[in-house]
């Protein structure tokens, strides 16, 4: 359940992160998209909008933060699972009756 929460918000965050792309390159297009010398323009980290980069910010930490529940959700659910089956060959061990 742990790898499927951490799934479902790395899932969401992506796709937030991907309108974010989608809401930077509509509210920084402009006419022209080349600067004089031919390099196409680029808008920095530091010169964007506030909101939009706090929201780039926020929903890249949620990516991450998503992706280590995943993963460390997986991992405890294999250590769960190596154990019940250690678990239960040890109770069939017991039961079963040795032949002479």
């Amino acid at each position: 359940m742990r790898a499927l929460c951490g799934a479902i918000i790395s899932a969401g965050a992506m796709i937030g992160l991907g309108l974010t792309a989608i809401g930077i390159g509509i509210r920084y297009e402009r006419d022209m998209t080349r600067s004089e010398g031919g390099e196409p323009y680029l808008v920095h980290l530091s010169q964007m909008d506030r909101p939009l980069t706090f929201i780039l910010v926020f929903l890249t930490c949620t990516t991450i933060v998503g992706l280590g529940v995943a993963f460390l959700g997986l991992a405890y659910h294999h250590h769960r699972r190596e154990r019940e089956h250690r678990w239960a060959r040890e109770r069939a061990a017991a039961h079963r009756v040795p032949t002479p």
